[in-house]
């Protein structure tokens, strides 16, 4: 595991940062799994939001991203790298959530609980580091 990706291994959250039309960067720290059967040629992260927030409108305009590690305030706690974004669908965004359920149990089931309550629906989000 390169060290870049390595960085991320014990980190619960990451700062995701999209960028706007203008080019300019918007940071957000999210939860996120890493894919256990990405490789050394392509890893990738799963994260989740709603349809229509800012970071995934962003992500439809521009799919290139940078995150790293940090808290959840968003102070980073390691090196920015250089990735894209892409909405899941399917299977893949199932297996994302399964991810994303597994690495942080019962809070996300209770805040996905309250989401569907408010009628909140989910997309899942892959970030791909080549």
């Amino acid at each position: 595991m390169p060290d870049a990706i390595a960085q991320f291994a014990n980190a619960k959250y990451l700062s995701l940062e999209t960028f706007r039309k203008t080019g300019v960067g918007v940071r957000t720290p999210v939860w996120f799994a890493r894919d256990p059967a990405s490789t050394e040629i392509r890893d990738t992260f799963y994260l989740y939001t709603l349809p229509d927030s800012g970071k995934a409108k962003r992500i439809r305009n521009n799919p290139k991203v940078r995150i790293a590690p940090c808290n959840m305030r968003g102070d980073l706690r390691g090196a920015w790298v250089e990735a894209r974004a892409r909405i899941c669908s399917g299977d893949e965004a199932t297996k994302g959530q399964s991810l994303l359920n597994q690495k942080y149990g019962l809070m996300k089931r209770i805040g996905d609980f309250f989401s569907r309550m408010r009628g909140r629906t989910q997309i899942v989000l892959a970030i791909e580091i080549d």
